[in-house]
């Protein structure tokens, strides 16, 4: 499995509430990409930086989500390219499930 963290700068004008509305809207289409196993999406506390981690099932399934026109859409929606860091991820706890993944 590969953790991918995907950072990028939100505009001066945003705030919390339109930021947060805009992640719950977009969520769903999330649910049919292959190889994506689970999406955290991140606000930072101060709503200067916005993102996400990804849990996917492998690098190439990554590298294919995130093409030129991934990065087009950040940086149209909300004025910045993003930053994507990649992880190894040997094993991954999951206590409401009580897992290990």
């Amino acid at each position: 499995m590969i953790t991918a963290v995907v950072q990028f700068q939100l505009p001066e004008t945003a705030n919390s509430e339109s930021i947060k509305a805009d992640f719950v809207h977009i969520a769903p289409m999330f649910q049919p990409i292959p190889g994506l196993i689970r999406k955290y999406f991140l606000l930072s506390e101060d709503c200067k930086t916005g993102g996400g981690v990804y849990l996917w099932e492998s690098r190439q399934q990554a590298e294919a989500f995130y093409n030129p026109s991934f990065a087009e859409a950040i940086a149209e929606k909300f004025g910045s390219v993003p930053s994507i860091t990649y992880f190894e991820t040997p094993a991954v706890v999951d206590n409401l499930s009580q897992a290990i993944l």
